[in-house]
């Protein structure tokens, strides 16, 4: 009978053990989540006409997006290249546009009428967990890199649009991804990265600070349980270490007084390339909003115009 006490005991012990550590990944998972904030605009509100899109990602889901595209009215036509199969459609440059985290396309809707003007398609799309797209088990960088590749390959295949010349742009978390993105497609033209950070890792320390959560032994305990949860070592992912392999022209900015994410750390990522194709531009501003807007659309239309025509 004392046997079958103990056994019981030390049953009974795992399994509140095991009830324990559900609580505490299910607590992970809940405090990590990204809000899901709705649409407070359309491209209508910013005097653009736009098709909203539907983009197959991972998982069997779908992206919802908005495809805002060089109107017929000769819009700086002159950006307009043959197609090179000689089918005497002109091929227009594009750029895709990726949120940051708990963010949506409307959110990016500002840099849309500037790229528009200039010539060029523009495609903004909500993250798989965001906006008005499929919900997913979980978001995380990885998958936002995910959802950056599969609208460039579902733009690149659209007639009139330019494969050669797709350009990609992400803020924040999606910062990261695009360059993460580009790291893995040869084919992509060109990279803003917009407010990234240099490390996962660097990003999660700075959230375990300020939620008081001790790094030993807790803190590391939830870094190796989301690594787990994406599938991805952070040195494998971190932007750092992307931008090595990315191939194309980069333009890292950043705002001089982020506070989210320290201007250091847009220096790490500049380094880290060697400066070999990479511009970094430290503006006004921190980590949402930039002073001289208008100037630094312009700057930006000049980097990708500039990037773009050595495609």
């Amino acid at each position: 009978m004392q046997t079958i006490s103990l056994i019981g005991g030390a049953l009974g012990m795992l399994l509140a053990a095991a009830a324990l550590r559900a609580l505490l990944h299910g607590a992970i998972r809940a405090g990590l989540a990204a809000p899901r904030v709705a649409h407070d605009r359309t491209p209508a509100d910013m005097g653009l006409g736009a098709t909203p899109v539907r983009i197959p990602t991972a998982n069997g889901l779908l992206l919802h997006g908005w495809l805002i595209d060089v109107s017929d009215d000769g819009v700086n036509a002159s950006k307009a290249g043959p197609d090179p199969a000689s089918d005497g459609l002109a091929r227009r440059p594009a750029v895709i546009v990726l949120h940051g985290w708990g963010g949506n396309a409307a959110m990016m809707l500002p840099l849309a009428p500037a790229l528009h003007a200039a010539g060029y398609a523009v495609l903004l799309i909500d993250a798989r967990c965001h906006g008005a797209s499929d919900a997913d088990d979980f978001a995380s960088l990885p998958r936002f890199a995910e959802d950056a590749e599969h609208a460039f390959d579902w733009l690149a295949r659209l007639p009139g649009i330019d494969a050669r010349r797709i350009a990609l742009l992400g803020h924040s978390v999606g910062a990261g991804a695009v360059l993460l993105a580009a790291s893995r497609k040869p084919g992509v033209g060109a990279v803003v990265s917009v407010a990234a950070f240099s490390h996962p890792a660097t990003m999660m320390r700075r959230w375990l600070a300020a939620k008081h959560i001790p790094l030993r032994p807790l803190g590391n305990y939830i870094l190796r349980y989301v690594e787990r949860t994406i599938g991805h070592r952070f040195d494998d992912i971190a932007p750092e270490h992307a931008i090595a392999r990315v191939r194309c022209p980069v333009l890292l900015v950043h705002g001089a007084d982020d506070e989210t994410v320290p201007l250091s750390e847009a220096h790490r990522i500049h380094a880290a390339r060697g400066h070999d194709g990479v511009d970094l531009r430290v503006l006004p501003g921190d980590h949402e909003r930039f002073a001289e807007p208008a100037r630094h659309l312009a700057e930006l239309v000049d980097f990708l115009d500039r990037a773009l025509a050595r495609r």
